[in-house]
This record gives structure tokens, sequence and C-alpha cells, in this order.
């Protein structure tokens, strides 16, 4: 199996802890937005991003919501027993499991597991004025998380309602605080519509109804599509070489009518977040599969990229796809993805990315590193000196690949 050879020591950089945005901007298009083309780089305010892209873009944006998937329990004992949630297993599908009732199945990170060998851990809440008991336990383990079955009882009451009333959102580990109650609001995009991810979409928090309203009114076509981010997003490279790091898988859903728009404006598509990155260029990999008969019923694995066959066309692998949901009589696809994007790798589909910035040492960074080559490190220079704020509430930049 083909697998790139790149050391991630190359794609690091010095990022002070006083540079790390802890809270967003009192108005969300008011960041700072670094415009990269043509080797050169410049910066503006968010709210003019209708004048830099280019006429009669197609944005591509990621309207999955994130959940509530912290949720606490306290022990007779008195210990706090904190489950995040990462997944459905039972069922598996995420919209089923959050609408749910009486009990779910999920795949978790228990925090202070060592104080819960064994036993239900249980507690009260409301819902809409009425009294219920949530009670968790262990149904087994997968690798370094858990199976955790959620159970309460009611046939009136699903799983959203149990992680509304009961969870608080997942803020990245790296603001150092605790969720608060702006985070419930600010830390989701206000096209947000599909529950599922633990992480946001972040390129997406510098979007308002005003701004998606004046890009509309300028000629540009948004669509949606949808990944849930999974916290595999947080996971730092540890290994020295890519080679030995393994990707997070995650499931996305994209309507036929959106694929047939990316297949007719190709040429003018601008992802919104490497969430849509990932998601878009996975398309054209199932696409691949399909032309090449193989199996895409488990989607599209880490080395795909670099071990199918490279020489099919966009239209091609696009069409391919269409095909095979109008055969299926599908409307929309249901798939996932680990794909990984490092330098090396051939973009497909997308030609402008807009994107906050990044950690150091991280698939995200070796994404942008894959996407504009070595001139990452002069755009993060260029940010660093020209006081930007990074990470998930930081500022954001477009990125322009040719």
């Amino acid at each position: 199996m083909n697998k790139p050879v790149i050391h991630i020591a190359d794609y690091t950089y010095n990022l002070p802890d006083e540079r790390i945005a802890k809270y967003p901007l009192e108005n969300r298009d008011a960041s700072k937005l670094l415009i990269y083309r043509n080797d050169n780089i410049s910066h503006t305010i968010f709210s003019d991003l209708p004048e830099i892209l280019p006429e009669n873009s197609l944005l591509i944006f990621n309207n999955s919501k994130v959940i509530r998937a912290r949720l606490k329990f306290r022990k007779e004992t008195g210990a706090t027993i904190e489950i995040f949630c990462l997944e459905p297993v039972d069922p598996v599908d995420v919209q089923l499991a959050f609408e749910t009732t009486k009990s779910v199945q999920w795949k978790c990170i228990v925090g202070n597991a060592k104080k819960w060998k064994q036993g239900i851990l249980q507690k009260e809440i409301k819902v809409n004025g009425d009294t219920v008991i949530v009670q968790a336990e262990k149904n087994g383990q997968d690798g370094q998380s858990f199976i955790i079955k959620f159970s309460w009882g009611k046939n009136n009451i699903s799983f959203a309602d149990i992680i509304e009333n009961m969870g608080t959102i997942p803020i990245p580990p790296y603001l150092n605080r605790k969720s608060e109650e702006i985070d419930n609001k600010r830390y989701q995009t206000v096209y947000s519509k599909h529950k599922g991810s633990v992480a946001a979409p972040t390129a997406g928090l510098h979007f308002t109804d005003d701004l998606l309203k004046k890009l509309s009114a300028s000629g540009a076509t948004i669509q949606n599509i949808t990944l849930h981010v999974g916290a595999g997003t947080f996971k730092p490279v540890q290994s020295e070489t890519i080679a030995d790091h393994e990707m997070h898988t995650e499931h996305f859903v994209v309507e036929a009518s959106v694929v047939k728009e990316i297949l007719k404006k190709k040429e003018k598509l601008v992802a919104v977040g490497t969430t849509s990155v990932r998601t878009i260029e996975s398309l054209y990999w199932l696409g691949v599969r399909l032309l090449e008969e193989t199996d895409i019923r488990e989607g599209i694995s880490q080395w795909d990229p670099y071990n199918l066959p490279d020489d099919h066309s966009p239209a091609e692998a696009l069409n391919a796809l269409l095909r095979y949901m109008s055969e299926n009589n599908l409307t929309y696809f249901n798939s996932k993805t680990a794909i990984i994007i490092v330098p090396g790798y051939r973009f497909r589909l997308v030609k402008t990315l807009i994107t906050n910035f990044h950690q150091p040492k991280s698939t995200l960074l070796l994404l942008i590193g894959a996407f504009i080559g070595d001139n990452w490190k002069k755009v993060y220079d260029y940010a660093l000196k020209n006081d930007f704020r990074f990470l998930s509430y930081g500022d954001s930049s477009i990125l322009f690949s040719e």
C-alpha cells in the first residue's frame, strides 16, 4: 500500500497561548480575513467576502450541528464522571439515534473512568417540566472508548431531548476553560441544521444571516453538505511520520441535487472549511470506486486516494456517483470517510478554501500544506506578524490554489 512519506516535524510553527482566541468576537463577520492568491498575501475584514469571491462562485457549507455531547453524572461517593458522546452505536444512524426513545447506545470517552469500575450511574433532570431519571451503564469497550447504554424509559422523550436538557457544548480542549453560555450560540454556525457533530465546522462561524444574503445577492450559489465532525479532529499527530497516524472516520450526507450543482460549477467551487473539503474530495473517490467496480459500502478509507487509479476526470467520477444514486432511487448519499489529505495529494474538485488557522502538527495543517504547498509557512508567518487570532474562535483565511 502506498503511503506518503511526510515528517510531522516539518509541519509545525510557534503558536503562543495568547494568540489562541479563547472567546469569539462580538460580531461574527468582524474577524480578519487573510487573502492568499497568486503567491500574494493581504488581509481585510470577513464581511468583505462578497467582493473577494470570484464571480458566480459555488460555496459548499457543512450544516452539521454541534450537540451537547458532554454529560455529567455524580456517583454516590461524590466522584464526578463525565461521559463524552462520540457516535451512536445502536441505532447506528445519527438521526435515528436522536429520535430514539427509552434507550440508546453510544461510543463514548469517559472522564474519571477509574472511579467508575461498575454499576449504573443516574441523574435526575427536567424535560419540558417532566422529571426524568437518566441512567448510564457500561456495555463494552472499543479501544480507549466505552460503549455506554443510556436509559430513561419514557416513550415521549427522545435522546435529543435528554442531551439538550442535560449536556453541555464540547468546546475544544485548547481553550483551557469550561463551556459557558456564550458557547451554546457562538460555537454553532448560523446555518447549522442536522445534529451530530461534537466539534464545530469552525470556518463557518464567521458567517451571519446578513452576509449570507449579501453573498446570494452578489450571484454566489450556496449549497450544503452534512459531515458530522468527530472528536478526532483534535487528535494530535503523535507519530514521527504521517504514515503511522490513524485518521478518524466521519459520517456524511450529500443530496443528489448538490452533486449535480458541483458537477455543473466545479470550476467555481469554494469549500467553506476543511470538513467540506474532505466531503467533496471523498465524492470524487467514491465515483472512482464505482468506475473501478469496487465496493463503496465502507466509504473512503484513509489511504484510498493514494492507491486508487487517479486518471478519471472529476466529471466521470461525479457522473458515476449520480448514476449509482439514480439506479438505487436515492435522493441523497449517506457514507463515511477517513480520507487524509496531505502534501502530495492532488485536489480534484476544490479550487478555493475558506478556513481558520490550525494547530501545529495537525492533520488540518497538513491539508493546508497540500492545498498551497510550502507557502503555508508564509501565510502563517503573515498571520502571526499581523495579530491574527488563531484556532476555532480565531480569524479566517481564503486560499486560492490557482
